[in-house]
């Protein structure tokens, strides 16, 4: 009865199964399917450590990245500061002693900048440099807010290298100059002590 059992198993698992069907067999990923999940999961990883890097770490990974698979050299990234400016050149390229209305018609942003330093400084009296007095040639600029409070080209001399309180006398000057190729004429007020008094009036004795 065992053998015969056996047989009627056998010849049931017959009947049922489907025409062309194949033995079973336990699935193995294929090698290439292993190795492109494995790609795609370095490839997530790579991301989520690139992102957590700060702006400054990104750059220079990537530049690395860039010399590990181009070739090249650091210096070959590193920018040229021949060109670039600071604020004060800013100012000092588009400098006004007088701001005028049609200065203002097209602004920038390095006109604008200049106009902002312009703004601060005080217009009642001067700062003279008289250094090439000899010369007839005399600079003059407004004062800023340190010099206002200390006093200086008021209650003492305006003259840059002088700092006498005695005997100041108040001078209205008519100052020609050339600015961005243009001639022009400012009337400036001064403080100055006798000697640079003296210094200022040397060609009209």
């Amino acid at each position: 009865m065992g053998g015969g059992g056996g047989a009627n198993e056998w010849n049931e698992d017959a009947l049922l199964k489907k025409p062309f069907q194949k033995e079973k067999q336990s699935k193995v990923a294929h090698r290439q399917v292993a190795t492109d999940e494995w790609d795609r999961e370095e490839a997530r990883n790579q991301r989520f450590h690139f992102l957590a890097l700060d702006a400054y770490a990104r750059h220079k990974k990537m530049v690395n990245d860039y010399i590990l698979y181009y070739g090249g050299k650091k210096e070959d990234f590193k920018r040229s500061g021949e060109n670039d400016k600071t604020d004060l050149d800013i100012i000092r390229e588009n400098h006004r002693f007088l701001w005028r209305e049609e200065d203002e018609a097209d602004m920038n942003w390095e006109k604008r900048l200049s106009k902002k330093y312009y703004d601060k400084l005080f217009k009642e009296y001067c700062i003279a440099d008289l250094t090439k007095y000899k010369e007839n040639k005399f600079g003059f600029r407004w004062r800023h807010e340190k010099e206002v409070v200390s006093g200086k080209g008021q209650f003492s001399c305006g003259s840059k290298h002088c700092d006498e309180k005695e005997g100041l006398k108040s001078w209205e000057v008519n100052f020609g100059y050339v600015e961005h190729g243009e001639k022009k004429n400012a009337l400036v007020k001064l403080r100055l002590c006798p000697e640079c008094s003296y210094k200022l009036n040397f060609h009209h004795r």
